[in-house]
C-alpha cells in the first residue's frame, strides 16, 4: 500500500466579531466521476481502528463572561466561568471516535442511500461534533435550547473559507422567557427547524458550522460522493463493507488532525483488509486556547448572577 500524509493549512479568521478563531482544516480533491449503482459481484470490506497518538490535548477554553447567555450555557463548565471545547472522545486503548474513512475512486456499487443529516443545538453545544454532508443535498439544524443561537456554515481548505449559509436558529416559544437566566432549567423543547441545502465548491469537502452567538459551539463535516464511508465508534472501530474488488484511494480525517492521511488499498474479491491508523493532533495553532483566568473577564461582570454547572462539571 502506497502511504501518504498532507498537512492540514492551519488559518484562522475572525466571525462577526466573535472574540474567538475557527481553524482551517481542509484538503482539495480531484473532480470525481459520477457515482452509479449497481450490483456488487464478490464484495470484500475493509475494517480497521483509528487511535489518538499521544495524549489527549487539552480542551480549548472560552470565558463564558464573554458570550451571550453565559448562566445558561455555564450549566456546562469548568467551574471557573469556562467552557471547554471537546475535539476529541478518546475510547479504550486510545481508540478515536468520529473519524471520518472513506474510499474515493469507486465510480460503481451498492446503493447510494443519504439520509439528510440532523444537527441539533442542545445544552449550548451542536451535535453530533463531526459528520458527514453531501453536495446538493440539504442539512437540518435545530435548536432545543430556550437561547438564540445563529449558524454560520462554511467550507474550507487551503484556499481559505467560503460562506455557505448565515441563518438564525429560533428558539420554541413555549421555552419560559426568562429559561437563559435559570441554571437549573434543564427543558429541551425543538425551535422550527432550519433546512438548508450544501452546495460546496467544485473539489472542496471540509463543511464546518459555528454559533454567531456562542464560538464554543462548533460541527464538522465532510462531503462524500459514494456511499464506501464510515465514522468510527466509541472505541475507534470502522467498517466498510460491499466495496467492488479495486484499488482506491482510502483518506481518514479528523477536523482537529494535524494530517489528513491518504492511502492506497486494493480490496480483495470476497475477502477483507484491516487497516489501523493514528491520527496527530494539531500542533501550535491550539496553543493559547487554555482555560486561563483572566482579570479584565471574571465572574464580577456578571454582577448578582453566577455562572453554576448544574449539568456538567467539565474536567480539564
Amino acid at each position: 500500500m502506497r502511504f501518504m500524509e498532507k498537512v492540514n493549512a492551519g488559518c484562522g479568521w475572525g466571525l462577526k466579531a466573535v472574540p474567538s478563531l475557527l481553524f482551517c482544516v481542509g484538503f482539495l480533491v480531484a473532480d470525481a466521476a459520477a457515482y452509479e449503482e449497481g450490483p456488487v459481484e464478490n464484495g470484500g470490506a475493509l475494517t480497521g481502528k483509528v487511535t489518538l497518538q499521544g495524549e489527549k490535548p487539552v480542551s480549548r477554553g472560552f470565558n463564558l463572561v464573554t458570550f451571550p447567555d453565559p448562566v445558561y450555557c455555564g450549566r456546562i463548565s469548568n467551574g471557573n466561568g469556562w467552557r471547554l471545547l471537546r475535539e476529541f472522545t478518546v475510547g479504550p486503548d486510545h481508540g478515536l471516535k468520529e473519524v471520518v474513512v472513506m474510499l474515493t475512486g469507486i465510480e460503481q456499487g451498492k446503493p447510494f442511500t443519504f439520509q439528510a443529516p440532523r444537527i441539533e443545538a442542545i445544552d449550548c453545544q451542536f451535535k453530533p461534533f463531526v459528520t458527514v454532508v453531501r453536495d446538493q443535498q440539504p442539512l437540518s439544524v435545530v435548536n432545543q435550547d430556550p437561547v438564540m443561537h445563529d449558524i454560520q456554515a462554511y467550507e474550507t481548505s487551503q484556499l481559505g473559507p467560503r460562506v455557505l449559509f448565515n441563518v438564525p436558529l429560533p428558539v420554541n416559544p413555549r421555552h419560559p422567557g426568562t429559561a437563559s437566566q435559570d441554571a437549573q432549567y434543564q427543558k429541551h423543547i425543538a425551535g422550527q427547524p432550519m433546512i438548508q441545502v450544501i452546495h460546496m465548491t467544485k473539489g472542496r469537502r471540509v463543511f464546518v458550522m459555528q454559533c454567531g452567538f456562542h464560538a464554543y459551539m462548533e460541527s464538522w463535516g465532510l462531503a462524500v460522493d459514494n456511499p464506501y464511508y464510515a465514522l468510527t465508534d466509541q472505541a475507534g472501530h470502522f467498517e466498510i463493507s460491499d466495496v467492488p474488488p479495486g484499488t482506491y484511494r482510502l483518506t481518514v480525517w479528523h477536523p482537529q488532525a494535524r494530517t489528513i492521511i491518504e492511502q492506497d488499498v486494493t480490496i480483495p474479491s470476497k475477502g477483507a483488509v484491516t487497516a489501523n491508523f493514528e491520527i496527530r493532533p494539531r500542533e501550535g495553532s491550539r496553543a493559547g486556547m487554555e482555560a486561563v483566568e483572566n482579570p479584565r473577564f471574571s465572574m464580577g461582570i456578571l454582577g448578582n448572577r453566577e455562572v453554576k454547572p448544574t449539568l456538567e462539571l467539565q474536567q480539564p
